[in-house]
Order: structure tokens, then sequence, then C-alpha cells
């Protein structure tokens, strides 16, 4: 079928020191929105690293390379934009730092209160989720598709569909109104590799 819904790709947790051979089999494979880079209890100079060499990866085939968490380290970066949990700084705050074109996004759970507020504050989008179950991160919200929906039906800014997500399930939350999926082990763990996790999506979605 084809969809407006995107591709939006969120790294593994250890990405490896080969990461970005795999990053551009994948962005090679379809069409990719955006990428973010997720990367837990690292120092900041292994995030800058790993960047650094992604980075101009995103660059060169059109990608929006997004950090996870850090408006500040995306700032110094030079990062296209920054991914925002419930914790993890104010939207006000990260725009002061990124400045008017960078995306940020927004974490809200299964709360459609989150959404306004961050819809309100300035965010690029919104993330509802986990959908499905995951094996990325520990979640305790499992939203409904019909959020998407009402979302859709009110607000002009995007909304984001995570957790679980992969080509045999997403169906649901494409008809429901996501404007991106974002996938994490769908791609990097596909048992023929991360071009054919791409290959997956770019046909479910048209591309």
């Amino acid at each position: 079928m084809t969809t407006d819904c995107q591709l939006y790709l969120i790294s593994p947790s250890d990405p490896g020191p080969d990461f970005a051979d795999h990053l551009t089999r994948a962005l090679d494979a379809g069409p990719v929105a955006a990428f973010q880079l997720r990367m837990k209890e690292v120092d900041d100079a292994a995030i800058a690293a790993m960047a650094e060499q992604l980075m101009p990866v995103c660059a060169e085939r059109d990608c929006a390379f997004i950090l996870n968490d850090r408006a500040d380290l995306a700032a110094q970066l030079g990062a296209d934009g920054v991914h925002l949990g419930r914790s993890d700084g104010s939207i006000k705050e990260a725009r002061a730092l990124l400045g008017k074109d960078a995306q940020i996004g927004a974490t809200c759970h299964d709360s459609r209160h989150f959404a306004m507020e961050a819809g309100e504050a300035g965010a690029d989008y919104v993330a509802f989720g986990a959908f499905y179950e995951t094996r990325t991160k520990e979640t305790a919200h499992r939203p409904e598709p019909e959020i998407l929906t009402w979302w859709s039906a009110m607000f002009v800014l995007p909304c984001v569909a995570i957790g679980g997500i992969t080509a045999d399930n997403a169906a649901p939350l494409i008809e429901a109104g996501a404007d991106f999926l974002a996938v994490s082990s769908a791609v990097w763990d596909h048992p023929d590799g991360e071009a054919a996790g791409v290959g997956a999506f770019a046909a479910l979605l048209g591309d």
C-alpha cells in the first residue's frame, strides 16, 4: 500500500565499532526519514565518537540525525535534533540550545495530556508507545492505536508510533494515522540483515 507514513530508525543501544557500515546498508536499502542514536550508560566521549562516524552517513542520504536524551550534546555535535524522554529536560530549553530549525521530539507514552503539553511547548513531533512487546527497553505503557487516530484528527503535528513494531504488525498503526514508524530490532536483528529489514518496511509503506 502507498501511505504518507515514513520510517524512523533507532540505533541499537550498543552499536559496535563497525556500525557505520550497518547504517550505510540500511539507509541505502530504502527511504528513511530520520535516524536516532540511542546509546545508554556510556560516556559523552563514546556518544560523540559514534555520532561523528554516523552523521555524515545520514547527511549524504538526506536522513535527519537525531540524538536521544541530550540536547546539550546534540547542540555541541551539530545534530539535526534531539528526542527527549519524560525526564530529559524541557522542550523550551532544548529549543534555546538547538535553534528554531532543529527537530525536537517528545516521548508521550500513552498520554494525550503529555502530547498536548509537548505540542504547546514547541515539539516538532510526539511519540506514542510502546504499542507492542519490545526487547529494546522496558515499557510500562501500552496505548491503543486509536490514540494515533485521535491525535491526527486533532493536530497537525506529526506523531510517531514506537515499540516492538515490525513489518508484519505495523499495518494497524499506519491505518490509525501514524506519520512515522520508529523501529530498531526489526531492522538491526532482521535474519537477512538490515538492508532486508528496511526493504520490508519500504515495501509496506509503498516506497
